[in-house]
């Protein structure tokens, strides 16, 4: 069986075919922008996530009009097919897909196995900084049905494991509270470690494969239902800073076609920093 939602998904050989289509734009979405700069797939423009998708003063992803802004700069208009890959295994590219659809945006689609494989495939790579007409974008009013903030997931503690699940995808040291973040980001953990009371703990990396692609349906659909994760629940999926869970949003939602999942993007970083929150260790 396909995934639910085979749209979303493109192959490294679909975006080499399409490198010079201009209805459509392959985005490189990084933490670290210096990898674009090394070199990139040939005609990418650059999304950095901390600058581009996040608000510079509030806690928050970016407004409405700050992301047409973006969209514009871009060079995309609401009707181009956007490719996003990126590194980290797709992290980032993951909640930029998220923040895509939270403001409405139909065409958008990863790559498949994100930078990772298309490097380790040998295909093509640029400095090359591409450069195109801005558009004028116009994006939806916020879905915010895909998203839930703090106040919410404290309202739900004593729902969770019975009509709502909480899925934890961080690895299971940060689970625990062994460590506060992954060694890659040492300052950006919360003040405590732990999980969030009655979270399931269901790593982001158990939906891929070694060459950072996506399992079957098949696979997923067993290896979430076998952990309780199915799709008559209201699921809430969260990590650190969200660009994890981002991950198992999209798994959950357009691989699999559950219809009620939300993701938390304040995470642990917001839930471990609270006075009087209660974790769990």
């Amino acid at each position: 069986m396909s995934y639910a939602d085979p749209y979303v998904l493109v192959s490294t050989d679909y975006v080499q075919s399409n490198l010079l289509n201009p209805n459509i734009r392959i985005v490189e979405v990084d933490y670290d922008p210096s990898n674009y700069y090394q070199g990139h797939i040939p005609n990418a423009v650059l999304i950095d996530w901390r600058k581009d998708m996040n608000d510079p003063i509030v806690r928050d992803i970016i407004k409405k009009e700050d992301f047409e802004k973006l969209m514009s700069r871009l060079g995309i208009s609401n009707n181009t097919e956007v490719i996003l890959y990126g590194d980290f295994n797709n992290w980032f590219a993951a909640f930029a897909f998220w923040v895509f659809k939270y403001y409405g945006h139909k065409y958008v689609r990863l790559l498949n196995g994100g930078r990772k494989k298309w490097i380790e495939e040998d295909r093509p790579l640029t400095k090359e900084i591409p450069k195109f007409e801005p558009t004028t974008y116009k994006a939806s009013d916020p879905n915010e049905h895909i998203r839930t903030y703090f106040s919410y997931v404290y309202s739900s503690l004593p729902y969770f494991g019975k009509d709502k699940l909480l899925v934890d995808v961080r690895s299971p040291k940060e689970f625990t509270g062994e460590v506060l973040a992954p060694p890659e980001y040492p300052n950006e953990g919360a003040q405590r470690g732990g999980h969030i009371p009655k979270a399931i703990n269901i790593p982001w990396s158990i939906a891929v494969k070694e060459d950072g692609t996506f399992k079957s349906y098949e696979e997923l659909k067993r290896i979430y239902e076998e952990k309780g994760i199915t799709s008559d629940k209201e699921i809430i999926t969260y990590c650190r800073i969200g660009e994890r869970a981002a991950v198992t949003w999209f798994v959950l939602t357009h691989l699999l076609g559950y219809k009620n999942v939300k993701l938390y993007d304040g995470s642990w970083t917001e839930w471990g920093s609270v006075v009087r929150v209660p974790i769990e260790k």
